[in-house]
């Protein structure tokens, strides 16, 4: 529920009321004021947060209407005292109207901005430098991803050609100014190669389209729930969408830095299917809550454009998938990694004789890109001289080759 504040003129004061009961607000004051000589009445309703922008339509043709819409929700308590767990348990989405303005509003300052995203890059690099994995959660804490790409989600659902320019604007301008922090710092500090965390965090996987996905869910339904619907915070979601962009972008500056073009394709690719995957996900979840390309209070919108961001968007993430499974593993190492794994697993408890105590398999990122072998270390429980050790890696070896067309060094050592 929100407090909705009208000033009207006397003589319009009954046709809002007749509109506010249509659409289902209460009346809660009435006010007599006067303004230039002129009669006018302050009227305060109650409003349900799904009626606000329906009820706002009704009334656009009143003359020198003035509105105040209170952000913060209300707690409406009404007889029978006996009640209130029945009233309380009535918690309402907040009006698409409220979620828009308040997408206008964040368009906003560049100097926090910007200013964000370098402490953001400062922050990833140091992470990423030094292996500090908590480092890499405070820059997602701080990096200022998650307002752009919701308002360009909600510009999508509105059809608003300006407000979308401008979130990609900020888009483009927060991803470019952590890249070329952490471009820097890697300059400035002489890194030479890639750390270890580098290249764990640059692995992709075949599910990688299920993050942003997730994080355009959980930053739209932040935008839309009211603040006592749920526990979880504006910091945790904006954490997760940030999450899914400030590595990445720290990785494409790194890279470039240290001529590990490997490490910057992928990162390219990562931050490509994340964006889109955002914006589809925070688009569906703004329409499923009401917003559309028309509303009160709101004639820029554009049906023929919304439509035209989410096909790009669709047709952007249909490619990018179809480049990460086009055969190559170079954009799901992660997951191959695992499936050999798997499968060295499954053929040596076949073996009479062989028990597997462990197997790792993975990736590295120190050859040209797309020469980069996969590395499998397996220790086994046998009795095995060092000739049939060696008959056995290279028995290993041809069938991973052959199945997932990958060039595949083993490592066997046998313990008895």
């Amino acid at each position: 529920m929100r407090q909705l504040s009208l000033n009207v003129l006397a003589t319009e004061t009954e046709p809002v009321l007749r509109a506010a009961e249509t659409s289902g607000l209460t009346l809660f004051a009435q006010v007599e004021t006067l303004d230039e000589s002129e009669e006018r009445r302050m009227l305060i309703f109650e409003a349900p947060n799904a009626q606000i922008e329906d009820f706002l339509r009704r009334i656009e043709s009143a003359e020198s209407l003035r509105v105040i819409l209170a952000p913060q929700g209300i707690i409406s308590l009404r007889p029978p005292a006996s009640e209130p767990e029945r009233q309380m348990l009535d918690i309402q989405a907040r009006s698409p109207l409220e979620v828009f303005l308040g997408a206008l509003q964040s368009i906003g300052s560049w100097p926090g901005l910007i200013g964000y995203a370098v402490t953001g890059g400062v922050i990833v690099w140091i992470g990423l430098f030094t292996e500090s994995v908590f480092l890499l959660v405070a820059a997602m804490l701080i990096a200022p991803f998650a307002g752009p790409a919701m308002t360009a989600a909600i510009a999508t659902a509105r059809g608003d050609g300006k407000l979308l320019w401008r979130s990609l604007i900020r888009y483009v301008v927060a991803l470019f100014s952590t890249i070329l922090t952490t471009f820097l710092l890697s300059r400035i500090f002489d890194q030479k190669i890639a750390t270890g965390l580098m290249i764990e965090t640059s692995m992709r996987s075949s599910v990688s389209l299920l993050l942003p996905l997730a994080a355009g869910v959980a930053g739209a339904l932040n935008l839309v729930q009211s603040e006592r619907s749920s526990l979880v915070s504006g910091a945790a979601t904006g954490m997760l969408v940030a999450a899914a962009l400030a590595p990445p972008a720290g990785l494409v500056g790194m890279g470039l830095a240290i001529g590990q073009m490997d490490i910057v394709i992928s990162s390219l690719w990562a931050l490509s299917i994340q964006m889109v995957g955002i914006n589809i996900a925070g688009f569906v979840v703004f329409r499923i809550y009401g917003m559309s390309t028309s509303g009160a209070r709101y004639p820029r919108g554009k049906s023929w454009l919304s439509a035209i961001s989410l096909l790009g968007s669709v047709v952007c993430i249909g490619v990018l998938i179809a480049v990460q499974f086009s055969g190559a593993p170079q954009f799901q190492q992660s997951s191959v990694a695992q499936r050999i794994s798997a499968e060295v697993q499954k053929d040596l408890e076949a073996m009479d004789g062989v028990t597997p105590v462990s197997v790792e398999s993975r990736f590295t990122r120190n050859r040209p890109q797309g020469q980069n072998p996969v590395w499998i270390s397996i220790r086994v429980e046998a009795s095995l001289s060092a000739a049939e050790e060696r008959i056995l890696s290279e028995q290993l070896a041809g069938e991973i080759e052959r199945d997932f067309d990958v060039r595949a060094l083993v490592e066997l050592a046998a313990r008895s």
